[in-house]
C-alpha cells in the first residue's frame, strides 16, 4: 500500500528519499562550539536511522549567540574544522541528506546547560554580555540583555552570514535559520521582546524587517540551487504575543526573499507561557501556513507514531514532519516507522541482516 510519508520529495535540486526529518536537538555537548565525539556518535547514528535528512542542532553564529557554554557553533575555523569531521563520518556511514540549523540566542544566551538547572549563569561561571532588541530579561532572575545598536544589528546580519559561508564550505544540503523559541529572530518578531521605537519595532511589518533583513543576506550567499528553511513560531502562547495570523504573514514573505520551506514551532518568548500541549498541538499551525504561504512546510510537536506522522502529510497538513525526542528514544524510528507502514526504507549493510525480510525477529515487541 503506497505511503505518504514514504514518498520522496524535492525541495530545489535536493531529493529527499522520505518526509521524515531529525529535528534539530541541542546537546550542550561542544567546546568553545566545536563538535566533538558525542556529536560524531550521536549524528553518525541518527544519519543511519531512515530519516530522510537530518537537521544539526541549532549551531551559533556568534560565541555570544551561544546558548550555553556547551553549544555547537559555526563562528570560526576551528568550529568548522570539528564539524566537517562530524559531516564526513556521516556521509561515510549514513544515507540522510544533511541541514544545518543556524541562530543566535538572544537574550536566552549565557544559560547553564538543562542538566545544570539551565538557569541564567552565575557570576562564578563565566557568564558573558547578553544583546537583544530591547533591555527586557527573559524572566525574573535573568540577565538584562542590552539593547542592540545598529553596529550590533550589522555584525549579527553578518555572523549569520559567515555561517552560511561554512555551511556551504561543509556541504551541507539544507540550511534553516531558527527564528523561533524564543531566540533573536524570534525577539525581533514578538511584541512580548521588541519594545523599539526605531524602524524594527512597533507595528508587525517592522518587527519583522530585521530577521528578513538577516534571512535575505543568507539567500543572497546560500546557492539558489540549495534549499533554505526558516523555523517560525505559530504561536507565542502570551496575551499579546505572536498569533498564527502574524506567523502566516511572516511565512509570506519570508517566500518573497527566497525561502523554499517552513518548520512552524511555537512557545518559547517568555518563561509565562502557557501552551496547549497534545500529540501534533502545532499540525493546525503548520497546516494554515502552508496554504497562506505555498511554502513547503515541517511539522513538528509531539510526533511520535508512524501512524501519526503519516496522517499528517497524507492529510496536506505537512509536507514534512520533524521528530526529536523519538529519535532519542529510539534512534532507528525510521526503520520501525517503515516497517509499520509497509514501506522500504534504506539500512547500513552490516545493519540489513535485522530487515523484516530476513529477520523473523524483527516483529517481535516492535508492533
Amino acid at each position: 500500500m503506497p505511503t505518504s510519508l514514504f514518498s520522496p520529495l524535492r525541495l530545489k535540486k535536493l531529493e529527499l528519499e522520505n518526509r521524515i526529518v531529525v529535528s534539530p536537538m541541542c546537546q550542550y555537548s561542544a567546546e568553545d562550539g566545536s563538535a566533538t565525539d558525542w556529536h560524531l556518535q550521536h549524528l553518525g547514528t541518527l544519519s543511519a536511522s531512515g530519516a530522510g535528512l537530518l537537521v544539526v542542532e541549532a549551531t551559533a553564529v556568534s560565541a555570544e549567540g551561544r546558548i550555553s557554554h556547551g553549544d555547537l557553533g559555526l563562528y570560526s575555523d576551528a568550529n568548522e574544522q570539528a564539524l566537517g569531521r562530524v559531516v564526513a563520518h556521516c556521509r561515510a556511514h549514513g544515507d540522510a541528506r544533511l541541514g544545518i540549523q543556524i541562530g543566535h540566542a538572544g537574550r536566552k544566551a549565557s544559560a547553564q546547560r538543562p542538566w545544570e538547572g539551565g538557569g541564567p549563569l552565575g557570576s562564578d561561571e563565566q557568564p558573558w554580555e547578553t544583546i537583544a532588541p530591547s533591555a527586557q530579561p527573559f524572566a525574573d532572575g535573568w540577565h538584562t540583555p542590552r539593547a542592540m545598536t545598529s553596529a550590533d544589528l550589522d555584525r549579527i546580519r553578518d555572523a549569520h552570514v559567515s555561517a552560511a559561508r561554512r555551511a556551504l564550505r561543509l556541504g551541507f544540503d539544507a540550511l534553516e535559520v531558527h527564528a523561533a523559541h524564543g531566540y533573536l529572530m524570534h525577539e525581533f518578531f514578538s511584541p512580548i521582546a521588541n519594545h523599539r521605537e526605531d524602524e524594527f519595532g512597533g507595528s508587525l511589518a517592522a518587527r519583522m524587517r530585521y530577521p528578513l533583513l538577516v534571512i535575505k543576506a543568507v539567500r543572497e550567499v546560500w546557492p539558489d540551487d540549495r534549499p533554505l528553511g526558516v523555523r517560525i513560531t505559530g504561536r507565542d502562547w502570551v496575551d499579546g504575543g505572536i498569533t498564527l495570523e502574524d506567523a502566516c504573514a511572516f511565512a509570506v514573505q519570508l517566500k518573497a526573499v527566497g525561502v523554499d520551506f517552513v518548520c512552524v514551532s511555537s512557545g518559547g518568548i517568555s518563561a509565562t507561557a502557557r501552551p496547549e500541549v497534545f500529540p501534533g498541538y502545532q499540525l493546525a499551525m503548520a497546516e494554515a501556513v502552508r496554504q497562506a504561504s505555498g511554502l513547503a512546510t515541517r511539522a513538528v510537536g509531539l510526533i511520535a507514531t508512524p501512524q501519526q506522522a503519516e496522517e499528517a502529510v497524507s492529510s496536506g497538513q505537512a509536507d514534512m514532519v520533524a521528530l526529536g525526542r523519538a529519535f532519542l528514544d529510539n534512534p532507528h524510528w525510521g526503520w520501525l516507522a517503515a516497517r509499520a507502514l509497509g514501506a522500504e526504507v534504506a539500512r547500513p549493510v552490516q545493519y540489513q541482516r535485522a530487515a523484516p525480510a530476513v529477520w523473523p525477529g524483527a516483529d517481535f515487541g516492535n508492533s
